[in-house]
Parts: structure tokens; C-alpha cells; sequence
């Protein structure tokens, strides 16, 4: 058990150093929101008029922070990130500047979400709380609370994203994308295949449950 211990200890020595060395900013730049409304009918399709998808494979975007969504922006646009339904997009998106994929990010951020409905089964409420709130040292497992808070709100200086309330398809199929490293896109993507490497198939289901579920009372 001390030897467990000692190897999740070093482990987020490895990552907090890592955070450390990178470079967040004080002040983060900002969008126009009500420009951002003008640019995305092309989104609408998929995310929702207003970011709020109502598919569950689909992500919500409303609410979710700017710099994380404008950095998905640009891992799409450069290639970074991929995903088949994006690829329609994609062309779209390279006729944008900079600004204006900050204005998307932002009228997106300014959205209000909605609040999801978790599955009442106890045994995966119970052990998608636990796992989110605690994680399983004895596996290797962080809590998730350390980058996406108690109430799955995220932070919004360093960009880790908001998961209340998220899609429940749609957050296994990344947890799957970072447990298998499919996933690569920027350098937090190293964090979350750390993080995922542990997880079985029903403990992502039991926290995309809870996640899905999630909301500041």
C-alpha cells in the first residue's frame, strides 16, 4: 500500500510541476458575445441555437469558458483535434481571424446552461460521486475535483473546462479518447490520459452520470 502511495504521490509531484512550468496568463482576452451570436449558425445544427445540445453525443457549449473553447478552436482549425462531425466545419472556421473564434468562445461562455438529469440508480450515483470527489488512490485514480472543482464548474484561468451538466454520451466518449490516447490535442490533453489511464468502462459510466447531473445548488 505505501509503495501505491508513493507512486500517486510522484505522479502529482510530475504534474503539478508540469502546470507549474506553464505559462497562464493573469489577465485572459476576452470576445464579443454579441458579434460571437453572428458567427454560428453553422454550429446551431449540432451544439443548439443557444449551445445547449440536445443530443447526448453531441457537447453542450453554453456556459463553458472561453479559453478552453477557443483553444478546441484552434486545435480543430490546425488540426490538432479531430472528430468526423467537425469536419464539415472545419472549412468555416479557417475563413475566421483569431478575434473572431474569441467572439464564438465568448458568446458561448455568456450562454446560459442547462442542468442535466442524472440516472437515480444508487449504486452509480454512489460510485460516480465517490470517484469524482475522491478518486481511487488504491488504483491510481485523482479526484476530479482538483482541475473541474466540487461542482464541475471548471477554472477558467487555466482553461480546464466546465463538466456539470454535460452531455452523458458525449463525456464517456472523451474518457474513452483520453484513457485510450486518441485524444492528444494540446498539452492538458497529457493530464487527462493520466488521469483516465485507471478507469474502467463502468466507472466512466458512473461519472459521466454524475457529471452529467452536476450543479451548483
Amino acid at each position: 500500500m505505501q509503495k501505491i502511495l508513493l507512486a500517486i504521490s510522484l505522479v502529482f509531484i510530475g504534474v503539478n510541476s508540469y502546470a507549474a512550468e506553464l505559462n497562464i496568463p493573469n489577465v485572459l482576452k476576452t470576445g464579443d458575445a454579441s458579434n460571437g451570436s453572428s458567427l454560428v449558425a453553422t454550429c446551431a445544427a449540432c451544439h443548439g441555437n443557444d449551445g445547449n445540445s440536445i443530443n447526448t453525443d453531441w457537447p453542450s457549449l453554453a456556459g463553458q469558458n472561453q479559453k478552453y473553447l477557443y483553444d478546441q478552436l484552434v486545435y480543430f482549425v490546425n488540426g490538432e483535434r479531430k472528430n468526423a462531425l467537425m469536419t464539415a466545419v472545419i472549412p468555416y472556421l479557417k475563413t475566421l481571424s483569431s478575434d473572431e473564434l474569441f467572439d464564438i468562445a465568448a458568446f458561448y461562455a455568456e450562454s446560459s446552461a442547462s442542468v442535466g438529469q442524472a440516472d437515480s440508480d444508487v449504486d452509480l450515483l454512489a460510485l460516480g460521486e465517490s470517484l469524482y470527489r475522491a478518486g481511487d488512490l488504491s488504483r491510481g485514480i485523482p479526484a476530479c475535483t482538483a482541475c473541474h472543482s466540487l461542482y464541475g464548474e471548471g477554472n477558467i484561468q487555466a482553461g480546464f473546462p466546465k463538466i456539470s451538466g454535460q452531455q452523458k454520451g458525449y463525456l464517456i466518449s472523451t474518457l474513452k479518447e483520453y484513457r485510450s490516447q486518441s485524444r492528444n490535442a494540446g498539452n492538458y490533453a497529457l493530464v487527462m490520459q493520466a488521469a483516465s489511464a485507471n478507469l474502467k468502462d463502468n466507472d466512466i459510466e458512473a461519472l459521466a452520470n454524475y457529471m452529467h447531473g452536476l450543479y451548483r445548488k
